[in-house]
């Protein structure tokens, strides 16, 4: 039961609460409908303030919403206005914090799943990818889950699959080639392993044979072989992201190393990727698995050690493996080192 008084007041909070989220979602609409390049200096400073002035969880959910419904449609974005969308959230994750990244990532992957899943007549399949590929594009995450995507849509090689396959290859691929060469020649392997085995009516198609012919394109880091490839505009807002970003560390170092896998598997896993996000769950490493790595640690010393241990009352795994490091340590810095590990 909640006292008349009481729930007055939780009504008053809530009202109060939905009102400032509307406030919110208003201004935030506002700049990312005048969004363009030029201004893109002055509207992604009012966000930092923004951010600075909200909580960040109803920032990321509000602005996520936002793009979202401005990019995921039925008909293709222009591609230049992805990019625009998706540099604005590259500056904020390096400029902000990178939970803004990884919250936006996250619904895109979810929803790209979801999607891919179900019969979609639409572009919407296209957009989501398009998304995904400028994050990686600009720095938010890393060519991992590119390569998770791909070896998704390879392993299912419907006509569907194939259109998304060309679509993120010829957005990303010679960035791909770039970080890393072995794993795309991997992945044209199997491709092409899948293209001769598949049905006949599949094989037939210029569509699979048009892919084979891009991925050796790649391959072979011929650009003149894959029509309407123009990698201009995006390292022109590359220039733009560096003088953009506070930082002196705009790079590597901020992109999220996550994997298809544990994007999806959030909720129930955790997002290790997060520094401090919260998670409730089963532990993730089973207590048998720690013990038999604290027995091996110990089962390293010799006899006279572990009796003097045992003379000493060190009645647990853990109080024996330090006792044993600090015995049978050569000075400070190898106890130390020890101790680490």
């Amino acid at each position: 039961y909640v006292p008349p008084h009481v729930r007055k007041v939780q009504e008053t909070l809530d009202d109060k609460k939905r009102e400032e989220l509307g406030r919110l979602k208003k201004t935030v609409n506002g700049l990312i409908n005048r969004l363009s390049e030029p201004n893109l200096a002055s509207i992604s400073g009012q966000m930092e303030e923004l951010y600075m002035s909200n909580s960040r969880k109803d920032m990321n959910e509000t602005l996520t919403d936002i793009l979202m419904n401005a990019c995921v449609t039925a008909v293709a974005m222009p591609a230049r206005l992805m990019m625009e969308h998706v540099l604005l959230v590259s500056v904020l994750h390096h400029n902000v914090g990178i939970e803004v990244g990884a919250h936006f990532l996250e619904a895109v992957v979810k929803k790209f799943d979801e999607l891919c899943k179900s019969d979609v007549e639409g572009k919407e399949c296209e957009n989501l990818l398009a998304l995904i590929a400028h994050l990686y594009n600009f720095h938010v995450v890393h060519s991992l889950l590119i390569f998770d995507i791909l070896k998704k849509l390879v392993s299912t090689f419907s006509e569907k699959e194939i259109e998304l396959i060309l679509f993120l290859l010829k957005n990303v691929g010679f960035s791909l080639r770039k970080d890393d060469a072995l794993a795309l020649k991997e992945l044209i392997t199997e491709a092409q392993k899948k293209a001769n085995t598949a049905d006949r009516k599949l094989q037939d198609q210029t569509r699979v044979r048009f892919m084979l012919e891009t991925m050796l394109a790649l391959r072979n880091n011929d650009m003149r072989k894959i029509p309407g490839y123009d990698p201009e505009p995006v390292e022109k807002l590359r220039k733009l992201q560096r003088t953009l970003v506070h930082s002196s560390g705009s790079g590597k170092e901020t992109q999220l190393r996550v994997s298809l896998e544990c994007l999806l598997s959030a909720d129930r896993v955790g997002r290790w990727w997060i520094v401090g996000s919260s998670w409730s769950g089963a532990p993730m490493i089973n207590d048998t698995n720690r013990n038999t790595q604290q027995n091996l640690q110990i089962g390293k010393v010799s006899a006279k050690i572990m009796e003097l241990a045992r003379k000493q009352r060190m009645n647990t795994d853990i109080r024996r493996s330090i006792f044993c490091v600090l015995m049978t340590s050569e000075d400070f810095m190898d106890a130390f080192e020890k101790l680490l590990k």
